[in-house]
């Protein structure tokens, strides 16, 4: 990866740049906000009310020199908060539950999250085109191509991941409020839904300067409390803990692929990080960009995974509610709830602050709030449904694993596009939807892209194993996952290929 300023740059079509990769369109001079953008964003401010505690009125149009700032460091927190999470206590339990060892498990969750690279590798594309990651994966599938895209990307799958979070609160503060003596009917189910989601999209909508602030201090909130959880679980864990049966052969393979499916789903869900990192300087280093969004994400994702397998040496985590409640005091029990609400909260309002982006780029004529608030409703619809149609944990499972043959590829076409251009987006031509422009490519639609995609997706869809569908490759080979490997490999490989034959990126 290279910054922004330290190489020429080179058109999609292959004609040369300035020798720069920023012209005097996309560096405003201080104080104003000129520069590309986009017809649906508001215009005239001089003002995007990004600030802490005020409402982000900007959309996917650039952000200007001027209006950026910090470091890449904060990014820590930012993708830290929403991994100090209950979900993941969830799923390393759910690896137990499948008969692995403990310490296979732990070698699953480890070599899982490492996927979290792929993510920060994304996030560095952020400062240098100023816009978010919904406008860069123009780049990759063209200027319409990239609209169907975002209609399953950044739409129904976003919605889903909602639903899948809100959900794990739910079920938590459902409880709560049983506990206090709430009736146990759908109407207090419904409602207290509501107000979780409702919670999240004032965070989405608050944006990003809220985000950076808020999610500091709730870090440090959460890993506090689920570090009491931790101590709790410690003090009741199988250290010499074995399964009933042990895994062997084809059998071993099966759960070992399945589980690192299953954990690898989340980082490669996360393919909004540019969202998250554009208003840095542009000059920001993009090690240092992939480096702490990366190790922000990996280190609680690996620590509170690991609790969940631990806690289920020794308790029944088909129910990990209940199991986790009956080894806490009674007092700290409302805290747990509420802090695993807050969790939800934080990973949500990340997901549904870049899928308000994400219906903008697709064209739709809205300004983000009401963008955020329309993916809001469908996934609050999705939760309401999960909760009171499906068992939870068969939901998570599922979610997870089916997902993966759509994210797993558009991870691997992202990285793919992001070295094979050095870094080098022009936040100008990205915004620019004419015809003719840069990203236009062949009506439209670049061709490699949306073949890349097409191909990893189902190359993965065949190696995929769940309760709901069974690849055939899968199924032939004893019902093996190796759904993230195959769809990643198999999309880059004909990303790489085809921008090569059509020569649709030129070689630096």
């Amino acid at each position: 990866m290279t910054t922004a300023n330290s190489a020429s740059s080179a058109r999609p079509d292959g004609t040369a740049g300035t020798g720069q990769t920023t012209s005097p369109a996309d560096t405003p001079t201080p104080g104003s906000t000129t520069g590309p953008v986009d017809p649906i964003a508001p215009h005239g401010h001089t003002d995007p009310g990004h600030g802490a505690g005020q409402v982000e009125t900007r959309g996917i149009d650039q952000v200007p020199d001027d209006e950026r700032g910090g470091r890449p460091r904060q990014l820590f927190a930012v993708w830290a908060a929403p991994n100090v999470s209950y979900l993941s206590i969830v799923v390393g339990a759910t690896l137990i539950l499948m008969g692995l060892t403990l310490p296979q498990a732990i070698g699953v969750i480890l070599t899982g999250n490492l996927l979290w690279i792929c993510t920060g590798i994304v996030a560095a594309s952020g400062p240098v085109a100023g816009t978010s990651g919904s406008v860069i994966s123009r780049a990759m599938y063209g200027v319409l191509g990239n609209k169907v895209v975002l209609v399953l990307t950044g739409w129904l799958i976003a919605a889903a991941y909602l639903a899948l979070n809100w959900s794990a609160a739910s079920v938590a503060g459902i409880g709560l409020a049983g506990r206090y003596g709430l009736p146990d009917n759908s109407a207090v189910d419904a409602a207290v839904i509501c107000a979780i989601a409702g919670g999240t999209i004032l965070i989405a909508i608050y944006g990003y300067a809220t985000i950076v602030r808020l999610y500091t201090a709730l870090s440090v909130l959460l890993t506090v409390v689920f570090v009491v959880v931790t101590g709790y679980v410690l003090d009741h864990t199988d250290w010499s803990y074995t399964p009933a049966e042990q895994l062997h052969g084809t059998a071993l393979l099966v759960a070992l692929g399945t589980g690192f499916t299953i954990i690898a789903s989340t980082p490669l869900s996360y393919s909004n990080s540019p969202d998250l990192a554009r208003y840095l300087p542009r000059g920001s280093s993009p090690y240092a960009i992939a480096g702490w969004t990366a190790f922000g994400a990996y280190l609680p994702s690996v620590v509170f995974t690991t609790v969940g397998a631990l806690a289920a040496t020794t308790l029944d985590m088909s129910d990990p509610e209940a199991a986790l409640e009956s080894i806490l005091p009674g007092w700290f029990i409302p805290i747990f709830v509420i802090a695993v609400v807050l969790n939800t909260m934080t990973n949500n309002g990340m997901t549904a602050y870049s899928a308000g982006l994400s219906i903008q780029s697709v064209g739709v004529r809205l300004a983000r709030i009401p963008a955020v608030l329309i993916i809001g409703v469908l996934g609050t619809a999705m939760t309401l449904y999960a909760i009171l149609v499906f068992d939870f944990l068969t939901s998570v499972n599922t979610m997870l694993q089916l997902v993966v043959a759509v994210t797993g590829p558009a991870m691997a076409v992202a990285v793919t596009d992001l070295l094979l251009r050095r870094n080098r987006y022009r936040g100008t031509d990205l915004l620019g939807q004419e015809r003719g422009g840069p990203f236009w490519y062949h009506r439209g639609v670049h061709l490699p892209g949306v073949a890349a995609l097409v191909v990893g997706g189902v190359v993965s869809a065949m190696w995929v194993n769940t309760s709901f569908w069974v690849g055939p490759i899968a199924g032939a080979m004893g019902d093996v996952d190796i759904a993230i490997p195959s769809g990643m490999l198999a999309a880059a490989a004909v990303y790489w290929a085809g921008t090569r034959i059509l020569r649709t990126i030129p070689r630096t």
